[in-house]
């Protein structure tokens, strides 16, 4: 037997309001509408549901034992219904994605200032980690996309170049540098050193360039994370290298910022994300704002 919900509808409303009129206009039909609903579901179900008369309408002993079922059964199906809209509406308005923390100082907030002003009730995301991770992040599926350094090996993954930049030489703003225009390697010889720790790509990136040179200047201090060794250099404990991004996000006139040479250093950031899988609408639209932030 097929469920006339239509039907089960009217007869709810006739049996809680005591009035064909009343359920009418409640449910924004026609009383010929309601009483055609009523009466197919009792030709359906072989038993009538009310007793009617000019002035009254009682449930039947069938209908008063059948009223409260049906009464929990649309409701469980109205809870229902709202679970799976609430869910659907989440996941339509939930975006995930990753992060290099270096990122997240600079280019991040500007982005999403740009992606908040079209999209107001979007619930976004940000896993901020490492390069490595951020590959494994992608390539599973756990975030649609990543903001991190453009490297070979990610086969199953496409790269879009955003933009490259320098890594520079941060000092306190009271250091014999902090006057001059730009040092190189060499000037740092003598100077304490702050570096993050072996697993960062940026700290792969300096010993790459520096190669056999990449012990030579005098680490004095190592640290897991960027922000650290900045803060070290503010207390006058000695100088870092740092991408010039997350230095200027910093904005902290207690330090200088120094273009570094002999080598110079960079990296070049890209957008990273699944190979034949499509971005979502939300995830375009954010990748859109970091574009449109670094032209």
């Amino acid at each position: 037997m097929k469920i006339d919900l239509l039907g089960l509808e009217a007869f709810v409303g006739v049996a809680e309001l005591a009035s064909f009129t009343r359920a009418a206009e409640h449910l924004n039909l026609s009383q010929t509408a309601i009483s055609h609903r009523v009466k197919k579901l009792e030709g359906s179900l072989g038993v009538q549901l009310f007793r009617r008369s000019h002035r009254d309408v009682v449930l039947t002993d069938d209908g008063t034992a059948l009223l409260p079922k049906i009464k929990s059964m649309l409701a469980g199906m109205d809870a229902e219904l709202e679970r799976v809209r609430t869910q659907a509406v989440a996941k339509r308005q939930k975006l995930t994605l990753a992060c290099l923390p270096t990122i997240a100082m600079d280019l991040l907030p500007q982005a999403l200032r740009i992606f908040d002003a079209k999209h107001t009730d979007v619930t976004v995301s940000v896993v901020d980690t490492s390069a490595s991770e951020i590959g494994a992040l992608v390539a599973s599926g756990s975030v649609e996309f990543g903001l991190t350094i453009v490297a070979a090996g990610n086969h199953d993954l496409v790269t879009e170049t955003l933009f490259s930049e320098d890594y520079v030489a941060v000092c306190p703003a009271d250091h014999a540098f902090a006057k001059r225009r730009q040092i190189t390697w060499g000037d740092l010889v003598k100077e304490k050193l702050i570096r993050v720790n072996p697993q960062t790509a940026n700290r792969f990136i300096v010993d790459q360039a520096l190669g056999n040179r990449s012990e030579t200047p005098n680490w004095a201090y190592e640290v897991q994370h960027t922000l650290t060794a900045f803060r070290l250099v503010r207390e006058g404990l000695g100088l870092t290298i740092m991408p010039r991004s997350a230095v200027d996000a910093l904005n902290d006139p207690a330090v200088a910022i120094l273009p570094l040479s002999r080598p110079r250093i960079s990296r070049t950031i890209g957008i990273l994300s699944r190979r034949n899988v499509a971005l979502s609408p939300l995830a375009h639209d954010l990748c859109a704002a970091f574009k449109r932030k670094r032209r």
